[in-house]
């Protein structure tokens, strides 16, 4: 299997900045159609643990928007094949100053790349 095919990583990056645009401006119809729209995705969140398509959409239609923006201070986007990625990535709350990190796992359905499990939590450096 061939990994980071360019346009794969190209496709990957499009679909992972598109989610990223949609998170800090908190638009619910494009964070709801990159996640795959099935009982089987999860997400576990900094303090919730979400399972199926229903679960992740009412968290984020709840939760406050409180310190939304954020800088990527790194992203890793790997690809496996053509159909199959994972994006990582660490940042820091433009308001807060907070840094986390997030996992995703990207596939490639009929539909196009759906997140189809994801991981956020945040990240206290070693003193």
């Amino acid at each position: 299997m061939q990994t980071n095919i360019p346009e794969i990583v190209e496709e990957v990056t499009a679909a992972f900045m598109r989610y990223e645009r949609a998170l800090v401006s908190n638009d619910l119809a494009v964070l709801d159609d990159c996640f795959w729209n099935d009982p089987k995705v999860l997400r576990y969140g900094l303090a919730e643990n979400l399972y199926g398509f229903e679960e992740i959409a009412g968290f984020r239609a709840g939760r406050p928007t409180i310190d939304m923006n954020r800088e990527l201070t790194r992203v890793v986007i790997t690809t496996f094949g053509r159909d199959f990625a994972t994006a990582n990535c660490e940042y820091r709350r433009t308001a807060s100053g907070r840094p986390g990190r997030q996992s995703q796992t990207w596939a490639r359905l009929p539909e196009g790349w759906k997140v189809v499990a994801a991981h956020v939590s945040w990240f206290e450096p070693p003193k």
